[in-house]
């Protein structure tokens, strides 16, 4: 390229590496690609006079055909200056990659969702499960083991444009408009989690342009905002955004038909196999430094005979992945196994807490409850396996 150093030259491969040759960046993608390949911050880029500014916050890669831009125009442009001023750039920027989650097992949709995010393409994913399944958890630990950006919002029936997109905020004694984590995430390139997304009403129809991929407009501060490349949306749900008839998750909601058009696919994410949870509970019981093969077999035993019983209507409650972790961690503060169970069961109602926890002493006696459970309530007037 024309008058380019071997310092500039440097930048100028390595943001195309990762943008694409021409591509646009922002201060934050100029920032990752320093940060990834260990270099000085390009100031001789971000100097307008050189003319690489094509926009607000906005850098315009060189290439071989364009070469080096003539200096850019002096611009008069009061309208625009005054867009300028009205959005805080001043605020300190975190590192949004996820820290790796000691002990996870990789399964399910794992693999699924990882060819997603190594595409770089653009493809909402809507991720929905019963409670304590892992969904969260395989976003982030995804993400972490990628090194890749991630923002995680949790969405609630108050959830609206001004959390979502950003708003005017009070910042170092001035009124300023702050980017919300949505147009953080597209800047970035980073991947937008919106966790719980059925909670949230029609006020996340402010994200149709978003997850059509497109930009989207700011019309508080009259600016357009296009995502950079890699920038996606995962969501995470009980539901598949219809409602809970059952009632086990209160507060979900009907969402838009429009609304969940947009995401691509949909991962159905159940409860893992009993030989992944076996790995799940075993890798848990080394984290919190513990060693008890049999108790992990007797949990996943236990928590497989209550799962099949709850699908077959024979019992209101379930005890989740993320339950057992809590037994097993229990345990190791106590290291009383039926203590741990029943502090991690007390939750459920009486007749519910004391079935779980007479089935679990048969199963640790040693007693073959497998076949009985087919046709035997859990709780209720009879609580025998």
């Amino acid at each position: 390229m024309m008058n380019m150093t071997p310092a500039k030259q440097q930048f100028v491969d390595a943001a195309s590496e990762m943008f694409g040759e021409g591509a646009m960046l922002t201060r934050n993608g100029i920032k990752t690609v320093i940060e990834k390949h260990d270099l000085k911050y390009p100031s001789w880029f971000t100097n307008s006079k050189n003319g690489y500014r094509t926009g607000h916050n906005e850098f315009t890669l060189p290439t071989e055909e364009s070469g080096t831009p003539a200096p850019a125009p002096i611009q008069n442009n009061q309208e625009s200056e005054t867009t300028m001023n009205l959005i805080a750039t001043n605020l300190e920027k975190q590192n949004l990659i996820p820290a790796s989650f000691d002990g996870f097992v990789k399964w399910g949709h794992y693999s699924t969702l990882e060819r997603v995010v190594k595409s770089q393409m653009f493809y909402p994913t809507f991720i929905t499960g019963l409670s304590g399944n892992g969904k969260t958890l395989m976003v982030e630990e995804l993400h972490a083991k990628m090194k890749k950006e991630l923002i995680r919002v949790n969405i609630t029936i108050e959830t609206d444009e001004d959390d979502l997109l950003g708003g005017f905020r009070l910042v170092n004694g001035e009124t300023k408009f702050v980017r919300g984590p949505v147009i953080e995430a597209m800047e970035r390139g980073a991947t937008l989690l919106l966790d719980e997304i059925d909670l949230g009403s029609n006020k996340l129809m402010c994200l149709q342009p978003v997850l059509e991929g497109k930009g989207v407009y700011l019309k508080k501060v009259n600016t357009w905002v296009t995502p950079a490349k890699g920038f996606n949306v995962i969501s995470t749900a009980n539901t598949k955004g219809k409602g809970s008839d059952d009632g086990r998750f209160i507060g979900t909601n009907i969402l838009n038909e429009a609304f969940l058009e947009r995401f691509a696919i949909t991962l159905e994410q159940p409860y893992p196999t009993a030989s992944i949870e076996k790995k799940i509970l075993t890798k848990s019981m080394e984290k919190y430094g513990k060693e008890d093969n049999e108790f992990v077999d007797n949990l996943t035993t236990w928590s497989e005979v209550i799962r099949k019983t709850f699908f077959d209507d024979g019992v209101d409650e379930i005890i989740s992945t993320r339950r057992l972790d809590h037994i097993v961690k229990a345990y190791a503060i106590f290291n009383d196994k039926m203590k741990a169970i029943e502090l991690c069961v007390n939750r459920f109602d009486e007749d519910t807490r004391d079935s779980f926890l007479d089935l679990y002493t048969k199963i640790d006696a040693g007693v073959d409850v497998t076949e009985e459970a087919d046709t035997t309530p859990l709780n209720g007037d009879d609580t025998s396996i």
